[in-house]
């Protein structure tokens, strides 16, 4: 069974009286520890898709199925639950909480998890470790750099060791170098930890780190290409 099933998704938003389509009719179908890029130029869609896929936002029409739940049928708490479980997100603007530490910000999704403590801590110092940050746990987010929050970020989302991990456009916010490096660093880490990754991208050499690239356009997949 695929982890991502996504049937004959429509997406309208409204705009007053009128509605703006986002979304035509799209299939897709991602294996459990896969490594897929949706690619595409800004408006093809692909946020869109990322967010209905991370249940940040609900299709118009069409059915989502997420390691085995049918997203559309759970009412907001019990989504918001299956999220929190499930799921850890990347985006291209970090979104760490400034008035927490580095150790704060990754600590916080097994807060709402209710994780005892001490398991808390282990979880956080290993994935800072991994990330190579230990030595900044006390730190602000603010006295860090572009790639090393982004780090943190990346370590906020598999710390709940999460079945998918979705990045929206992860390296946008960065220079060629750190972007480089921290799509190195999440190939290790879909690799070491397991989780599947879906990430966007309208950058073709951001691209070749996916195992497989669905390319959209205009609201529709116009393409499927496995490419290692």
């Amino acid at each position: 069974m695929a982890l991502i099933s996504v049937r004959n998704v429509e997406k309208q938003y409204a705009l007053g009286k009128t509605k703006a389509p986002a979304l035509f009719g799209v299939d897709l179908e991602v294996a459990d520890g896969e490594r897929l890029c949706l690619m595409g130029p800004s408006g093809s869609g692909k946020s869109t898709l990322l967010n209905i896929i991370g249940c940040i936002d609900q299709a118009s029409s069409g059915e989502v199925t997420i390691d085995g739940e049918r997203t559309g049928t759970l009412s907001d708490a019990k989504l918001s639950s299956f999220r929190n479980r499930t799921m850890g997100f990347i985006f291209q603007s970090f979104n760490l909480v400034p008035v927490l530490s580095v150790f704060e910000n990754v600590e916080y999704p097994l807060l709402l998890q209710k994780l005892p403590s001490k398991e808390r801590r282990e979880r956080v110092l290993e994935l800072l470790a991994k990330v190579g940050l230990s030595d900044f746990a006390k730190r602000s987010p603010e006295n860090l750099s572009g790639g090393q929050r982004q780090r943190v970020a990346i370590a906020r989302a598999l710390v709940g060791k999460p079945r998918l991990v979705i990045a929206d456009e992860p390296t946008a916010a960065l220079d060629h170098a750190t972007g480089t490096s921290i799509m190195k660093l999440m190939v290790e880490m879909n690799e070491s930890e397991g989780a599947t990754l879906v990430f966007s991208t309208h950058d073709p050499a951001v691209s070749t780190y996916a195992k497989r690239v669905v390319r959209m356009m205009d609201g529709r997949i116009v393409a499927d290409e496995v490419t290692a």
